[in-house]
């Protein structure tokens, strides 16, 4: 297991936005960042279509990264988000650019929550906020449907 970055004792729920380092708690970032060793991490060219190598002192982000303690019980199993990616439903939809235009507004909105219910009125953009849900979280009648064509 895992322990603060800066006072080696509590596991961490955080990690800084620059370095990545991670910590435990409000006052753990605060010494973190008064102790001047915050070192940015250098981000990858964007125009270079290929992922940035992860060095061995550089962890790559985990969902935990992007979670915080109130919101760790909405946590998605990792087998669930695979089926997402294997899902030519959802391939289907990506390949609308309206929809991946909405993707990209969300993702790069300051207000995310105000973008999101933007985002929300648009027909293409619940389509494809349901077939995710249909793969995260199927309804009984997804799977009774799924029993009656074994049959």
């Amino acid at each position: 297991m895992q322990l603060c970055g800066v006072c080696s004792e509590l596991v961490p729920k955080y990690r800084c936005p620059a370095c990545r380092i991670r910590y435990c708690s409000v006052s753990c970032f605060k010494r973190h960042k008064e102790d001047d060793s915050c070192d940015p991490v250098k981000e990858s060219d964007p125009a270079s279509s290929k992922p940035a190598a992860v060095s061995n002192a550089e962890e790559p982000w985990t969902v935990e990264d992007l979670l915080d303690e109130d919101s760790q019980t909405d946590k998605v199993p990792l087998q669930r988000l695979q089926q997402l990616g294997d899902s030519e439903a959802l391939k289907g939809l990506l390949r609308n650019p309206h929809l991946r235009q909405l993707m990209m507004s969300v993702d790069s909105a300051e207000n995310k929550a105000k973008a999101m219910k933007d985002a929300m009125q648009e027909p293409l953009f619940v389509e494809f906020a349901d077939q995710c849900l249909k793969i995260i979280e199927p309804s009984e009648t997804d799977n009774n449907e799924d029993d009656d064509d074994e049959y």
